[in-house]
């Protein structure tokens, strides 16, 4: 098979393709660049590289004509920072990749939403049929629902064959994102702050969640979605993992969500006023005061085959030497 794949130079994106080629199959990768590094290591894989950008629809249709499938996991996501661009890619970039997909007549895609559409579910584990409308707790969450229910859903609704994936968080080496960080830290043995409480995540490790990516290909229902979380666990459960991983005791200070909530109160306002670093802002305090982030994943495994692999195993797997893994780079 012959794929179109848009964020391969990503994080998930990066691992896909490689899962991808050693499968046999062909892929060409959208870049904005092919000269960077990450866009280099795709193309020693294999991958053809096709300059463009999700933002630009006239750059896709070449590159799209022909394949067999496309894996549409580009995205902006950067809590607390610069939002400008969140509408563009997110929401704009993903309806020119479908509508291109439609207008060539390509037989099957896999859509990568996010269980961050449901911003926080409470302490539930929700299920695929669910549906939260707001208010999200950030602009990522508003602008990926919309993504996937204003773009993606009536697409799917119009015919178009569709699958939508719902990844949690995601772990492993070579991740550079602010989650990264933490766990690389807590890997060093550095003190870190942390959200306290409840507040948790569903945690999978990377080439799982690649690899879930490959499985709804193949095997999705089309116009199903598919939780492609891990296991849930709360930050201090996870970070004390981390710490055990790499041989360490994990130094933490866990703020209860109430000192969080307040803190992001007071966030509000002070912006504006002057500037914050983006993990004291207003959206990134909010996103981790008590908040959980959990969905059922029992229908990717029931259905595709997805066995993601427990916590401890994943951050053996990663930190399991006691060093900081290489942090690679990633783009979308």
């Amino acid at each position: 098979m012959r794929y179109f794949v848009t964020g391969g130079t990503g994080f998930i994106g990066s691992h896909l393709i490689r899962q991808l080629r050693e499968s046999g199959h062909g892929v060409i990768a959208l870049v904005r660049d092919p000269r960077a590094p990450a866009a280099v290591r795709l193309a020693a894989l294999g991958a053809e590289l096709a300059p463009g950008d999700i933002t630009e629809p006239a750059t896709l249709r070449v590159p799209m004509q022909g394949v067999d499938g496309v894996f549409h996991l580009a995205a902006w996501y950067q809590i607390g920072t610069d939002s400008r661009h969140a509408e563009a890619i997110n929401v704009r970039g993903t309806r020119h990749v479908l509508e291109t997909m439609r207008e060539l007549g390509i037989p099957r895609g896999v859509y990568t939403s996010t269980l961050a559409v449901n911003s926080g579910t409470g302490g539930r584990r929700v299920h695929e049929t669910y549906r939260y409308d707001g208010p999200h707790l950030s602009v990522y969450d508003a602008t990926k629902w919309r993504a996937h229910y204003e773009v993606a859903r009536p697409m799917i609704t119009a015919g178009l064959p569709l699958i939508i994936v719902q990844p949690g968080a995601v772990y492993g080496p070579g991740d550079t994102s602010q989650l990264g960080e933490l766990m690389r830290d807590a890997a060093a043995g550095r003190f870190l702050t942390l959200p306290g409480g409840n507040t948790g995540l569903c945690w999978a490790h990377v080439e799982d969640t690649a690899r879930a990516h490959l499985l709804a290909m193949e095997r999705g229902e089309r116009g199903e979605s598919y939780i492609i979380a891990g296991p849930c666990h709360t930050y201090r459960y996870a970070f004390k993992a981390v710490a055990r991983a790499a041989g360490r005791k994990l130094r933490a200070l866990f703020p209860p969500p109430i000192l969080l909530r307040g803190a992001a109160r007071l966030a509000v306002a002070l912006e504006g006023r002057i500037s914050l670093p983006p993990e004291y802002s207003a959206e990134a305090l909010r996103v981790v005061a008590g908040t959980t982030y959990y969905g059922d994943n029992t229908k990717a495994r029931k259905e595709l085959g997805f066995a993601p692999r427990p916590l401890d195993r994943g951050l053996r797997d990663t930190f399991g030497d006691g060093l900081r893994p290489e942090r690679g780079r990633a783009g979308g």
